[in-house]
């Protein structure tokens, strides 16, 4: 199975923290899977780690891309077409960033492990 995580699942797993749920936990940890992170979710963290919202080590990118390395994910690059098919998305979820993770899930044919239950409104996969 292929997944792209939501920025938060990463986040989560990377701190084994307890909000992520046993499926998340098993799909991640299977190592037969292909697990992505997107670029958009690096662009998220970064923006929010400066803002003071999300702690995160200072050389963040260092720290990103050991956890990738660590844990066996694999860096999904955003693409002209992922945003521009933000475009044709629904109004449901407003955060940006969720968006572009819609469109990379779709075009991609990639199911979200993601507990935001917004994104069940787009016709996307959504693992939890």
């Amino acid at each position: 199975m292929k997944a792209l995580l939501d920025t938060h699942t990463f986040l989560w797993w990377i701190t084994d923290d307890p909000q992520l749920s046993s499926k998340a936990r098993q799909i991640i940890s299977d190592t037969e899977n292909t697990i992505y992170l997107s670029a958009a979710s690096g662009w998220e963290m970064a923006i929010k780690a400066r803002l003071g919202k999300i702690k995160l080590p200072e050389n963040l990118s260092e720290f990103l891309f050991e956890q990738m390395s660590a844990n066996a994910i694999r860096e999904l690059p955003v693409k002209m077409n992922h945003a521009l098919h933000v475009y044709t998305l629904p109004i449901h979820h407003r955060d940006p960033f969720d968006r572009l993770l819609i469109s990379q899930s779709q075009l991609e044919i990639l199911p979200l492990i993601t507990m935001d239950r917004l994104f069940s409104k787009y016709k996307v996969s959504v693992l939890w």
